[in-house]
C-alpha cells in the first residue's frame, strides 16, 4: 500500500492533478452567480435570489462538519466519497423543479464542494517541508483558477444552453475529478484515529487558542479575502455605470485577467521555502493595498486590469506563504487547522462583500475603493508588526 512519506519527486507527487481536482470542487459554488437571473425566470420570486447565499452557507457547514474528518478517516477514500456526493447533488440540482429542492441541493453541492480543502492539506502533508511552499502553491492556484473562471464558464454555458446545463455538465467534472483521485492519490493513515468526531470537532477551539500565528494568519487572510470579494462582488456594477457600459460578460472575461496574477503565484511559494513565508506575507498584502490604490486613482478599464493582476497576485502569495506557516504547527492535525484557517478567511470574504455592498450604495466606487484600503492596509499593518517583533 502506497504511503504518504513525504516526496519530492513530481512524479510521485501529483501536484497538477491535485490542482486540477481542487478548480473542479471549488467551481461548483461560484457557478450559479451569472445564471441568478434565468433562474429567477424559471423559479419566479424572492427565495430563488437566495441561491448564492445558500451555496455559500452548505461551502461554510462543510468546512466545519466536513473537512476536519480528513484528520479522522483515510482521505483518499474521503475525497473520492465527496466528488461523488457532489456529482449526484449536481444532478439532482439540475433536475430540480421547485425552489425549495433547489435550495436544499445547493446546500448540498457546498458542503460537497469542500472536498477542494482536503485536497490542499493533503498536499502539503505528502511534500518534503523545503518543498511544501511550491507545493501549496501550485495546488492554491487551481483553486483560484477554478473560483476565477467559473463564473466566465458558467455565463458562457446558460446563456446559450440554460442553467440546468450548467449544473448537468458539472457532473461528469466532478466524476472525473473522483477518477482523477481515485487513480493519483496515495494512501493515507488517519492522524487522528484516536480521536472521536465530537472530540475532534472540539479540538479546533483548543488550536485556534493555542496557536499565535494561526490566529494571525487567518485574521490577515480574511481580511485580504474581504478585499478580494469587494471587488468581485461590485466589479459587475461598476462596469455598468456610464463611463464604461459594459455587461455582465466582460466582468467575466475578468476573471480570466485575474489568472495573470495567480499563474505567478507558485514563484512565491518557492521563494517562502528559500527565504521563509513571513516576508512573502508582508509583499502579498502590500502589492494588495498597491492594487486598491491603482483601483482608486486609475478609474479606466486599463487601471482595472492592472489592478485585478495585482490583487489576485498578492492576495494569492500572501494566501500560499500563510498556508505555508500554519500546515507548519500541528502536521497530525492539517486538516482541522485548515478548516480553522479556511472559516475564518470566508467569513472575512463574506463581510468583505457586506461592507462593499453597503458602501456602494453610499459612496459608489470610491466608497468600494476605500473598503478595499482599510482591509488590505489592516493585513499589512498586522503582518508587518509582527515580523518585526520577530
Amino acid at each position: 500500500m502506497p504511503s504518504t512519506s513525504p516526496s519530492s519527486s513530481p512524479a510521485a507527487l501529483p501536484i497538477y492533478a491535485m490542482a486540477a481536482a481542487t478548480g473542479m470542487a471549488v467551481a461548483n459554488i461560484y457557478y450559479n452567480q451569472p445564471m441568478l437571473g434565468l433562474v429567477e425566470h424559471d423559479m419566479p420570486g424572492r427565495l430563488s435570489a437566495l441561491l448564492p447565499m445558500v451555496t455559500q452557507l452548505g461551502y461554510a457547514l462543510g468546512l466545519v462538519l466536513v473537512v476536519p474528518l480528513g484528520d479522522l478517516v483515510e482521505r483518499r477514500r474521503l475525497i473520492v466519497v465527496q466528488f461523488l456526493l457532489l456529482a449526484g447533488v449536481l444532478g439532482l440540482m439540475a433536475g430540480s423543479q421547485g425552489v425549495w429542492w433547489l435550495l436544499a441541493c445547493a446546500l448540498g453541492v457546498g458542503a460537497a464542494a469542500t472536498v477542494a480543502q482536503q485536497i490542499v492539506p493533503f498536499a502539503a502533508t505528502l511534500a518534503r517541508p523545503e518543498r511544501r511552499g511550491a507545493v501549496v502553491g501550485t495546488v492554491m492556484s487551481g483553486l483560484l483558477c477554478g473560483i476565477l473562471l467559473s463564473r466566465t464558464v458558467s455565463g458562457a454555458v446558460s446563456a446559450h444552453w440554460g442553467w440546468r446545463a450548467m449544473f448537468g455538465a458539472a457532473v461528469p467534472i466532478s466524476l472525473l475529478g473522483a477518477a482523477m483521485m481515485a487513480l493519483r492519490l496515495p494512501h493515507s493513515r488517519p492522524a487522528a484515529h484516536h480521536l472521536t468526531y465530537p472530540r475532534l470537532l472540539a479540538s479546533m477551539a483548543h488550536l485556534w487558542r493555542h496557536h499565535g500565528a494561526l490566529r494571525l494568519g487567518a485574521i490577515s487572510q480574511a481580511a485580504l479575502f474581504g478585499s478580494f470579494s469587494a471587488f468581485w462582488s461590485m466589479l459587475a456594477l461598476h462596469l455598468q455605470e456610464p463611463r464604461f457600459a459594459l455587461g455582465a460578460g466582460t466582468a467575466g472575461l475578468f476573471g480570466v485577467i485575474g489568472i495573470v496574477g495567480v499563474a505567478a503565484a507558485p514563484l512565491a511559494g518557492r521563494v517562502a521555502d528559500r527565504h521563509g513565508p513571513r516576508p512573502m506575507i508582508v509583499a502579498g498584502a502590500v502589492i494588495a493595498l498597491l492594487a486598491w490604490l491603482v483601483f482608486w486613482l486609475w478609474n479606466a478599464l486599463a487601471g482595472l486590469v492592472l489592478g485585478v493582476i495585482l490583487l489576485d497576485f498578492g492576495v494569492q502569495i500572501a494566501l500560499i506563504s500563510n498556508q505555508h506557516v500554519v500546515y507548519a504547527l500541528e502536521p497530525h492535525a492539517r486538516a482541522r487547522i485548515n478548516t480553522v484557517f479556511m472559516a475564518v478567511m470566508f467569513l472575512g470574504g463574506a463581510a468583505g462583500s457586506l461592507a462593499a455592498a453597503l458602501s456602494w450604495s453610499h459612496g459608489g466606487w470610491g466608497g468600494v475603493c476605500l473598503v478595499g484600503l482599510v482591509a488590505s492596509l489592516g493585513a499589512a499593518v498586522l503582518q508587518l508588526s509582527a515580523l518585526l517583533r520577530r
